[in-house]
């Protein structure tokens, strides 16, 4: 039992005679050199002298404001992959968004909002049970007006969700008198940015203490802004030409009770995958359409699957 133990103890101090030969004997030079100029560098982003959103000043004079917008800009800029598919998706979505946001009065820079929210994904659908390009949820898509379903889900459908999008976000700005806080309230709830603002006694998005994700929000918002606005200033290079082109199409009418969207697809000449992906409100192959509902559906235009290159 005594020979055990003082075996034992010799052990750790053996061990560290070894480690401590084998740190010795590791010099600098055994470290690889890189060539420098072959690694991509990483540098904190440029951040300009002033800033707005929806026409309200940023205070980027304040060091927190500044330090949140660079902690969100430097997400964006160096997720590549998914931030260069969004930007190159911008021709073709921005060109549906532009003009609903125009139409309801809503400034131009909320359709950031909606790659804050999805990424210009329409088919995004989050672990909250938000879908689509604005991830509404399905309580307040039937608020504001949206078929909510198995077998249709307007949550989906990039046009009327953007207006019902609209109709929330004009509502938070009334009660709120600021399109920065409307933008807020999108991520934390009227009631919620409400109830914030009376505990502290404040009026300012900037000033409030909110939820982690919700004082980020307006920050990636900004973040994309900024970069969709000169992708090479931070390190995204697209030509022209490499831009989604937008949807080309032919809307029909349609309004049978039972719809099968493949013999749909067929009759006009396409077929079931890009029928859903044109109307990615259609959630399946059938749909009892018990109201006899008129359903507007986008057919591609002839050629455009192999001209849109």
């Amino acid at each position: 039992m005594n020979m055990h133990y003082r075996l034992y103890s010799f052990i750790p101090a053996l061990l560290l005679v070894v480690c401590s030969f084998h740190v010795a004997s590791c010099q600098v030079s055994d470290i690889p050199v890189y060539n420098t100029e072959r690694i991509a560098p990483v540098i904190i982003p440029p951040i300009p002298d002033k800033l707005s959103f929806a026409s309200e000043k940023v205070p980027l004079e304040y060091y927190d404001t500044r330090e949140g917008l660079e902690e969100d800009l430097s997400v964006t800029m160096y997720m590549h992959s998914k931030t260069l598919k969004t930007l190159r998706a911008t021709k073709r979505y921005f060109s549906i968004i532009e003009p609903i946001l125009e139409k309801h009065g809503v400034p131009a820079d909320f359709k950031y909002l909606a790659v804050a929210e999805s990424g210009l994904d329409p088919e995004a659908y989050s672990p909250a049970k938000a879908a689509g390009l604005w991830q509404i949820l399905a309580t307040t898509g039937k608020e504001y007006g949206l078929e909510v379903g198995t077998g249709v889900d307007e949550r989906y459908d990039v046009e009327k969700s953007t207006i019902a999008a609209c109709k929330y976000l004009k509502k938070a700005y009334e009660r709120f008198g600021s399109w920065t806080l409307a933008a807020a309230s999108y991520n934390a709830g009227m009631a919620g940015i409400s109830r914030r603002m009376a505990s502290q006694g404040e009026k300012n998005y900037y000033d409030l203490f909110l939820p982690t994700e919700t004082m980020r929000y307006i920050f990636r918002i900004l973040s994309f802004k900024l970069v969709e606005k000169d992708p090479a200033a931070y390190g995204f290079y697209i030509d022209s030409e490499q831009y989604y082109e937008p949807y080309r199409y032919t809307v029909i009418e349609v309004n049978d009770r039972k719809i099968n969207w493949s013999d749909v697809a067929h009759q006009h000449g396409t077929n079931y995958k890009l029928l859903r992906e044109f109307n990615p409100w259609i959630r399946g192959y059938q749909h009892d359409n018990v109201s006899g509902k008129t359903y507007l559906v986008k057919i591609p235009d002839a050629g455009f699957r192999s001209e849109a290159r």
